[in-house]
């Protein structure tokens, strides 16, 4: 339920976002150019999205090893501390052997894909009575077809897969905030 505040601040919100809309459109057009320079060297693009995981793997570690002793009263201290450490652990092992970590990232993403492609595949054809079940078939088709291309290129595509994915999001990132950029300028 939204009160008279909420109603009232959001012409005002809008109309400052209007304002701003070509630091959008500026920052869509630097989105694109870094996913154009990323494309130019899937191999660097790929180090690059190893070590971004691997450096959230290892703060998230470290600030679970600091819950875990800001919670000692709780149940199961042990198991939140060895959790951490072993988080953190896998987090600093990514920047001691990059293309193991790469390797591991490719495969966990193949199996994610294939997994999600054949789940789509059963929700679809539990859901046949349901109008627009055929879409989800479709997807749950292109997403095993995916990753099986993913699984059977492996491990050869640990070298590139990565840097590839990062390279179309921040393409397409960049894409969809020109869009809302240009779509702010032109709003009433």
């Amino acid at each position: 339920m939204t009160n008279a505040y909420q109603t009232s601040a959001l012409p005002g919100a809008f109309a400052d976002l209007r304002a701003r809309w070509g630091w959008f459109v500026v920052l869509g057009i630097v989105f694109i150019v870094l996913g154009a320079i990323a494309i130019s060297n899937l191999l660097v693009a790929t180090i690059a999205t190893v070590y971004y995981v691997g450096a959230l793997m290892t703060i998230a570690g470290v600030m679970q090893i600091i819950q875990s002793f800001r919670v000692k009263t709780w149940g199961g201290f042990l198991l939140w501390l060895l959790s951490g450490v072993l988080y953190a652990a896998a987090g600093l092992m990514t920047f001691i052997n990059p293309l193991l970590a790469s390797f591991v990232f490719t495969l966990m993403l193949a199996l994610l894909t294939l997994s999600s492609g054949m789940l789509r595949l059963w929700l679809g054809f539990q859901a046949r009575a349901e109008h627009g079940w055929g879409w989800i078939i479709a997807s749950g088709v292109v997403t095993t077809v995916a990753g099986l291309i993913f699984l059977l290129g492996w491990p050869i595509n640990s070298l590139w897969l990565l840097g590839l994915l990062l390279s179309l999001d921040l393409a397409f990132q960049g894409c969809a905030l020109v869009g809302l950029g240009l779509r702010l300028r032109t709003a009433g």
